[in-house]
């Protein structure tokens, strides 16, 4: 069930079979059904988690918009909430199942354990913080530079599949756009 974990950390830094099981020892293997939280807004968040199968949604409440949607995860991506991870102060955002779910969880409180007893996992999940944060500075870029219809069209275009699974109204948020401009985009498209 791992496998997908250890595939994907074998991508950025080597694992040897011995380090394979020292990891194993420190993750948590966890389903969860469409629509249950693994985390929720005021909860401290308690580690990084690995979608194994399955889709989740981190997004925050807003007065003006209701849910914004602000980071999608399906296999072999990480969720978190590091502003509640690090601080150790309750989250001001959620992550939910968009689908069945099944993730590996590393909690915060034996992260340093696994790191000293693995030192490369340090290495590693230091390139996927780097990751994340270049992807989001992308993204802010394109909020500011592209126009919706742009953005569309350019998360659609690298991420199809994932576009066909997501409700219509969850794309819409994380693109900052209505449902209806999507669904209008899309009627464009069939013409």
């Amino acid at each position: 069930m791992l496998q997908g974990l250890f595939d994907h950390i074998r991508r950025f830094v080597p694992l040897s079979g011995e380090e394979e099981q020292v990891l194993v020892q420190y993750i948590e293997i966890r389903d969860v059904k469409k629509k249950a939280f693994l985390l929720k807004e005021g909860q401290v968040c308690q580690g990084n988690y690995f979608i194994l199968s399955g889709c989740c949604r981190a997004y925050f409440e807003t007065e003006r918009d209701g849910e914004q949607i602000y980071h999608f995860a399906i296999e072999n991506w990480w969720i978190t909430d590091y502003m509640s991870l690090e601080s150790r102060k309750p989250s001001a955002c959620n992550i939910q199942a968009v689908e069945h779910t099944s993730y590996a969880v590393l909690y915060r409180d034996v992260q340093d354990e696994l790191f000293a007893a693995v030192p490369q996992l340090e290495k590693y999940f230091r390139i996927i913080l780097e990751k994340a944060l270049a992807a989001a500075q992308l993204r802010i870029k394109y909020i500011f530079t592209q126009t919706a219809e742009q953005r569309y069209h350019h998360f659609s275009g690298l991420f199809p599949d994932f576009v066909q699974r997501v409700p219509q109204y969850m794309l819409a948020s994380y693109l900052g756009v209505s449902p209806e401009f999507i669904s209008k985009i899309r009627a464009k498209k069939k013409v």
